[in-house]
């Protein structure tokens, strides 16, 4: 009977090697880079290919440049996938008077909660850098040229219950006013969903979530899930 290896036996732990993004128009892998770039992830490789686009590298922390993990991919959403996605649109009539109701019920579903489809997470470990990072991705959204009106961007609070967190949280520029929870205590949330990035059953935007868990707390909404 084979061997179960267990973590004893490989030694060192897994880690997450890559993700493989796709933007949506050929023409904006720049943008879609430089998007990746403000959410605070490095460039180290980019690569014209033979049909125009462009291909990246990019690691999450520059603690990953060179090892194999760590890492996301950027491409040109592919020829077939982007005729399927079509295809599809096509026959649901997205975006008609005609459109089939599936379409709509979906996007209410990722109205309320950004979790609810595919997305990919990120942990950050400074809540000063998640503040400062979104409140430039907020004035992007405001006035830059190009991602004016492209990206919308959810907050989750901490659940209350720890005087030092609420405290925190209340003086927050970007979390002050926000009445939404996340899914458990001690850490925070931040999600931008934007168009220049392809995912989901319909390929029209993608979700990135941030996180920020408070140091010294082992319950957090990353450790342990809660419901109300």
């Amino acid at each position: 009977m084979a061997e179960v290896l267990t973590q004893e036996h490989v030694g060192a732990a897994r880690s997450l090697g890559h993700v493989a993004l796709h933007y949506n128009a050929p023409h904006e892998g720049p943008l879609a880079a430089r998007l990746l770039a403000m959410f605070g992830f490095n460039e180290t490789q980019k690569l014209l290919l033979e049909n125009g686009t462009t291909f990246y590298r990019f690691v999450v922390d520059d603690r990953h440049h060179a090892r194999g993990d760590g890492i996301l991919y950027l491409s040109a959403l592919p020829d077939a996938q982007r005729k399927l996605l079509e295809a599809t649109g096509a026959a649901l009539k997205v975006g008609t008077a005609e459109e089939h109701p599936a379409v709509a019920e979906l996007r209410h579903q990722y109205d309320q909660d950004p979790e609810y489809g595919f997305h990919v997470g990120f942990l950050v470990e400074s809540l000063e850098e998640l503040e400062t990072r979104f409140q430039a991705l907020e004035e992007a959204n405001r006035s830059d040229p190009d991602l004016k009106g492209r990206l919308r961007i959810t907050y989750n609070r901490a659940r209350k219950g720890d005087a030092d967190v609420d405290a925190r949280l209340d003086a927050s520029p970007i979390y002050g006013d926000v009445d939404r929870y996340a899914y458990g205590r001690n850490g925070v949330q931040a999600f931008v969903e934007t168009d220049i990035f392809s995912s989901g059953p319909l390929g029209q935007s993608m979700f990135f979530e941030f996180d920020y868990v408070f140091p010294d707390k082992a319950s957090h909404v990353l450790s342990v899930v809660e419901q109300d």
